[in-house]
């Protein structure tokens, strides 16, 4: 398995670099056309060809060089949360729950409901999705951030436009919990009845579990298992995942300190993107 991931890796770049040669080898032979009177005009439009192909590759080379980030192939948990603009923000939020399940379709990945909590309207205050796939965190890693939408609310009649913002945190899966020592002393268990739909079972146990790291105060809630054993491992999972991210984002900071990381952080003062309706517009930041 290990060769078969290390041959994952190498070909794409082994694949760029003789696409680069094969494109030399073109623009060498369209040079030695222009000694040709006759096919001297032919000649050049083959090496402008050639000659964008070559900075194109170049660069595609580049990328694939970079350095990569470890977690890049990992699983990912996605968390959306509603900010300010109360119904609207909470619809917003539905609606990004809905874009990124979309391109995890597209992607041909699996997509777990690890917890939600829905607004009246039919949006979400808060949705966490488990997404699995290969390379799911080096496509979704910049997500991370203050989401803003301008729009006209289903709730305005007035038919003004209204800003609305949604917080995204994109954390990596961890392999295995033990990457972060979760010290059972530091944990507050708390377990409770499921609320929403799910018939008999869920109202008549306590199978939701709420955890609670005393020492950063990070608290996570799972409900939507049906057991109290399967909430508490899905839960245990997050809580990792959030701690090993808050320790990558502070190592980061020490690093660069003029760039603030957003893994797992959602601050919302960091705006990455603006959904623009009227004028069907959407900004990068």
């Amino acid at each position: 398995r290990s060769l078969s991931q290390e041959r994952a890796e190498i070909e794409p770049v082994v694949q760029k670099l003789h696409a680069f040669e094969s494109a030399e080898d073109d623009l060498a032979t369209a040079r030695e056309m222009l000694n040709d009177p006759e096919m001297k005009t032919f000649a050049q439009e083959e090496i402008n060809i050639a000659k964008d192909r070559l900075d194109q590759l170049e660069k595609e080379l580049l990328i694939h060089l970079l350095p990569r980030d470890p977690n890049d192939k990992r699983n990912i948990f996605l968390e959306v949360r509603a900010g300010t603009g109360g119904d609207e923000s909470a619809l917003f939020a539905g609606d990004l729950v809905r874009m990124y399940l979309r391109y995890a379709e597209n992607q041909h990945w699996k997509t777990e409901i690890v917890s939600k909590n829905e607004s009246e309207l039919g949006g979400y205050k808060e949705a966490i999705i488990r997404i699995i796939g290969e390379g799911a965190y080096s496509k979704l890693k910049f997500e991370s951030g203050g989401h803003r939408v301008q729009r006209v609310p289903a709730t305005e009649s007035q038919g003004r436009v209204h800003t609305s913002a949604c917080t995204v945190a994109v954390l990596p899966e961890l392999d295995e919990v033990e990457e972060v020592q979760l010290n059972p002393s530091e944990l507050r268990i708390d377990v409770f009845r499921a609320s929403g739909a799910g018939g008999q079972h869920i109202q008549k146990t306590d199978s939701a579990v709420r955890i609670t790291h005393l020492p950063t105060g990070l608290v996570v809630e799972c409900q939507d298992e049906r057991s109290q054993t399967q909430n508490k491992a899905r839960a245990m999972a997050i809580l990792a995942s959030r701690i090993y991210a808050a320790r990558v984002a502070e190592q980061q900071a020490k690093e660069a300190s003029e760039r603030k990381s957003l893994v797992g952080s959602g601050d919302r003062s960091e705006r990455i993107r603006t959904y623009n309706y009227p004028q069907g517009r959407v900004t990068d930041h």
